[in-house]
Formats: C-alpha cells, sequence, structure tokens
C-alpha cells in the first residue's frame, strides 16, 4: 500500500540506469479458481522483462513479455488445453505484455499502473509492488534488486470467457523479480 501523498518525485532506493532481468530467480505465477471452491495455481516459464531507473519514480519504466505457450499447471493435459482456442488461443495470441505508465510510492511499498496487452485488447492493470531490498551477490559481486508484485485481471476483459462458472473470472497475478544493477551504476 502506498500513502494518499503524490509520490512520483520520491527518491528511488536503487541505481539509475537499465536494469537486466535475472531469469532464473524471476517467476510469473497465477491463481484462478476452479469450478468456485478450489483454486489452481501455475505459472509461466518464458518471460522477458527491462527495467529503465531515472532519478525519481515518474522516471521508472517497466515493460515485460510472456510467452504464454510457456503455461505450466503441473498437469500436460491442462495446459494443452489452456494453450488451444479455447482458452488462450496462443496461435494468434503468442505473448501477453505489459508497460507501465506510472510509478508511484516509497520505502518499501509502491503502485505501478499501466497497459497489459493479450491479443489484440490492452486493459489498464495496476500493481502493488514489494521492494525486497538489495543485495551484492558474492560470487561474481553483482547487485541485485528485489521485487514483488501482486494484482488481478478478468478473463472477460481480455475476451477470455471460456468456460465461466466452470472458471473463475477473476485471476490473480503474482510476479516474483530480481534485476541486476547496470555495470558501472
Amino acid at each position: 500500500m502506498t500513502n494518499d501523498t503524490d509520490t512520483d518525485t520520491a527518491a528511488l532506493p536503487i541505481a539509475s540506469g537499465n536494469w537486466a532481468l535475472d531469469p532464473l530467480h524471476s517467476a510469473v505465477n497465477f491463481t484462478i479458481r476452479h469450478l468456485g471452491i478450489a483454486k489452481v495455481r501455475g505459472r509461466f516459464a518464458a518471460v522477458r522483462a527491462e527495467l529503465y531507473v531515472g532519478d525519481t519514480a515518474e522516471d521508472v519504466r517497466v515493460s515485460a513479455a510472456v510467452e504464454l505457450a510457456s503455461i505450466d499447471t503441473g498437469n500436460p493435459d491442462r495446459d494443452a488445453h489452456v494453450r488451444s482456442s479455447d482458452l488462450l488461443d496462443v496461435e494468434k495470441r503468442p505473448t501477453m505484455t505489459y508497460r507501465s505508465t506510472r510509478v508511484r510510492g516509497g520505502g518499501g511499498d509502491w503502485t505501478m499502473e499501466g497497459e497489459l496487452t493479450i491479443g489484440d485488447v490492452t486493459r489498464p492493470v495496476t500493481l502493488a509492488v514489494e521492494f525486497g531490498g538489495l543485495v551484492d551477490v558474492p560470487m561474481d559481486g553483482s547487485r541485485h534488486a528485489g521485487f514483488e508484485a501482486t494484482g488481478e485481471i478478468r478473463r472477460s476483459d481480455f475476451g477470455l470467457g471460456f468456460a465461466p462458472g466452470m472458471l473463475g473470472d477473476v485471476v490473480k497475478i503474482q510476479l516474483d523479480m530480481q534485476f541486476v544493477e547496470p555495470k558501472g551504476a
């Protein structure tokens, strides 16, 4: 949660520059209700992301692309069905992209507003972002920053309304991301 003050010009706790995603320590996870009584959890294994940090929150830019065919719910038959034209239709919609439009907050709690695109549909999505901190990695001396972002979308907003009642409309999103500080920062 962020406070109600305008924090677009807040000083940032990490160095300016283009931070590289650490894909081995990052994850795009989701949860959706099945039959209204249980949750199915899954993840997308293939993600690319870029983080540009300026001097203030107003200068931060985040973009990400997720390969929808990389879905993994722990059940290969279900994953194949989700990839089909019934649901994600990865032949027509191979990627899901996110582009930030505004970042604000302070301390460990931030909010990121942006646009999520699935296929030819783009909708605004706001994520609550928790800054996990900075650490120097002893093996190579690089500095990593950790973030957790959470939010939710509605499948119906993106034309993914297959099996209402069987599958929930709300998809909860949890992103665990690590980025590597630019060299010389």
